[in-house]
């Protein structure tokens, strides 16, 4: 299974309709929970996310309502016993901050969780999940930007398959092989597969439009990028380091992205329709203004 769980949408502070920020992707075995603001805990309790299902922590940058979450999610991890190592990964500028939130308050430690700072813009982890990259961003501390990258693979084409007479436990050694002898003939999996592109992730959240942006959103199956303002406010986003509906939908047009996940929105705004429609009028893809506890696939791959 691969979606995003959306956990909190709103920026700077909390409101009756939306939490401060959290998202939790899940991606086949792995979970990956992006900047878990205060109250994100409880969030995952009422979205049936369970502790024991996050494997890496990512933080973008060190303002609160992108990390106040930490600290709970740290002790619930041990509090739950969680088995597997956690790998935590956000600015190494930053490594104080993370420390207090890590140690905010006295708990006994049983969970594992490893440190994996970023310092610069490169390939951070390469895993079954693919690749898992970090691009710096443009924003008032510093603050990175993560992709996540399946590599491309072959969709086997079942009636080559039979037309060669590869079958059960034969197609799997073909996988693994690339070639194989059948009744004399060599078979490549080139006969018998078709290139499939592998699915791309991004997450971006508090930023100005900057070049990082673009590499970051390149043919995205779902971006999740922050939409703080209307374009009637761009004069504000430019200077609080930040991006408006129509900046993130073209940003997600011109990199060729499929579904569009606009979040991170100003407590000043009560009419979520209004990013929907600015948004609407710079990219042709599938658009979803997210709301606290709601859920998204990962678009099925083509």
């Amino acid at each position: 299974m691969r979606e995003l769980v959306v956990l909190g949408t709103g920026s700077q502070v909390p409101s009756r309709e939306r939490t401060q920020n959290g998202y939790f992707l899940r991606w086949d075995e792995e979970g990956f929970l992006f900047d878990p603001g205060e109250g994100t805990q409880r969030q995952m309790l009422y979205a049936g996310v369970a502790a024991g299902a996050i494997t890496r922590l990512c933080v973008t940058h060190f303002h609160g309502d992108h990390c106040l979450g930490v600290p709970g999610i740290v002790q619930r991890l041990s509090l739950d016993d969680v088995p597997h190592p956690v790998r935590a990964h956000y600015p190494a500028s930053g490594q104080t901050y993370f420390t207090r939130l890590r140690y905010a308050a006295s708990f006994f430690e049983r969970a594992e969780l490893v440190e994996e700072p970023v310092e610069e813009d490169g390939l951070l982890s390469v895993g079954s999940f693919g690749q898992l990259w970090a691009r710096r961003l443009e924003h008032s501390i510093e603050s990175f930007g993560y992709q996540l990258i399946e590599p491309d693979g072959r969709r086997m084409l079942p009636d080559q398959l039979a037309a060669h007479g590869i079958v059960g436990p034969a197609i799997s050694r073909l996988q693994q092989a690339g070639s194989l002898e059948v009744d004399g003939r060599t078979v490549r999996i080139e006969d018998v597969s078709e290139p499939r592109p592998g699915q791309r992730f991004a997450f971006i959240m508090d930023t100005r439009l900057c070049e990082n942006v673009l590499r970051l959103a390149d043919r995205a199956d779902l971006l999740v990028i922050e939409s703080t303002y209307l374009s009637s406010e761009a004069d504000l986003a430019r200077r609080f380091g930040h991006l408006t509906a129509r900046q993130a939908a073209r940003v997600a047009e011109e990199c060729g992205v499929r579904k569009l996940v606009l979040t991170h929105f100003s407590q000043r705004y009560l009419e979520p329709g209004r990013f929907h429609e600015e948004a609407a009028a710079e990219f042709s893809g599938e658009i979803v203004v997210a709301a606290d506890l709601t859920r998204t696939p990962v678009p099925a791959r083509r």
